[in-house]
């Protein structure tokens, strides 16, 4: 069995994030006063800070493995990118307009570049980090033998690539379940293909950082 510290340090930076998630739709119950019905402005970036921080924290039980194949990873990155945005910017569906828009702040207000700054902050650093660690790196291996460790990074199994792939769906929002279960079959082609953490981080890092910019440029705040 992987020892306690392990095993913390691979799946507790997804539960806090998942945890602080679930927080924020509870607040949403509660009053309809701003901070508390848009309690991602603050909870957001409390998820960059805190699960940022135990990413740091836990950094050296990681197998990072040195970056492979990285053509490929970004490759695999770009054509996610346009696997998400294809429905709005070419087969002329609804702009998703509603979600978390930075602008209630005031487009040049300090409070609107800080909120936007930790937003690409989450998006690009954070959630790969987190999520890929977690999926990629544990869950893939941990589906394989509980002792996930010393099962090498990218090792193939039909049960694991079909319950992460399913998962990773499952964790988006229902309307994105079709582009999710496709990404995620590709993300965990990108590790069976690179053998790197390393690089499974970079695809979904360049994947977030275009459709930040996408959305930025779009005002489609319903992709974030």
């Amino acid at each position: 069995m992987p020892n306690r510290r392990k095993l913390a340090a691979y799946a507790l930076p997804m539960l806090s994030f998942i945890a602080l998630l679930a927080l924020n739709g509870l607040l949403k119950k509660i009053d309809n006063r701003f901070w508390l019905s848009s309690a991602e402005y603050w909870i957001y970036p409390l998820q960059t800070i805190l699960c940022g921080s135990l990413v740091f924290w836990f950094r050296r039980e990681y197998q990072w493995h040195r970056l492979s194949r990285a053509g490929f990873a970004i490759a695999v990155a770009v054509g996610v990118f346009f696997l998400w945005i294809s429905p709005q910017a070419f087969l002329g569906f609804s702009p998703r307009t509603e979600g978390f828009d930075p602008g209630v702040f005031g487009s040049q207000s300090a409070l609107y570049w800080s909120t936007v700054a930790f937003r690409f902050l989450r998006l690009v650093v954070v959630v790969p980090l987190i999520e890929e660690i977690f999926w990629r790196g544990f869950l893939l291996r941990y589906l394989i033998a509980e002792d996930f460790d010393h099962v090498p990074f990218g090792k193939f199994s039909w049960l694991s690539f079909a319950a992460v792939t399913a998962l990773f769906a499952l964790s988006h929002s229902q309307a994105d379940w079709a582009a999710a279960v496709i990404t995620g079959a590709l993300y965990n082609l990108v590790a069976y293909r690179t053998k790197s953490l390393s690089s499974c981080i970079l695809t979904h890092a360049g994947t977030n950082l275009l459709l930040g910019l996408w959305i930025m440029q779009t005002r489609q705040w319903g992709f974030w």
